[in-house]
């Protein structure tokens, strides 16, 4: 048995000012940044609920876009059950999967962002369900 659910709204910000980014998204959404990770220069956090999917901003290169993550205690189990359901593997970036759906958009597989999933997310044997 494994875990998933979902865990981070991403928006992707093909910008070269990425503060400016920032500051648009924090204003637009209600919500304060959080500290800069200086490990992570091309992400910023919003803040958000414990109860809420997390907020983050990234720059990046490809076209501008928003993306969903999906945090799992098994990457590996949950790579076979979403491709059981159709969405196919794009590539393994440093500790994530990124997959597409059958409809096209673009999510990421990735482990769990805010600690243990038991008791806080769903429920998969070994048979998808």
């Amino acid at each position: 048995m494994h875990h998933s659910r979902l865990s981070t709204f991403v928006i992707d910000c093909k910008v070269e000012d990425f503060d400016a980014a920032t500051r648009f998204w924090s204003a637009a959404l209600g919500r304060a940044v959080k500290p800069v990770d200086p490990d992570s220069p091309t992400y910023r956090e919003l803040e958000a609920k414990d109860t809420e999917p997390m907020l983050l901003l990234q720059q990046v290169e490809h076209e501008s876009r928003i993306h969903l993550d999906i945090e799992s205690d098994d990457l590996d189990a949950e790579l076979e059950r979403l491709e059981a359901l159709g969405a196919k593997r794009v590539a393994y970036v440093q500790r994530w999967w990124v997959m597409e759906a059958p409809t096209g958009q673009r999510f990421c597989i990735v482990r769990p962002q805010r600690g243990p999933l038991a008791g806080r997310a769903n429920v998969w044997d070994g048979e998808g369900r």
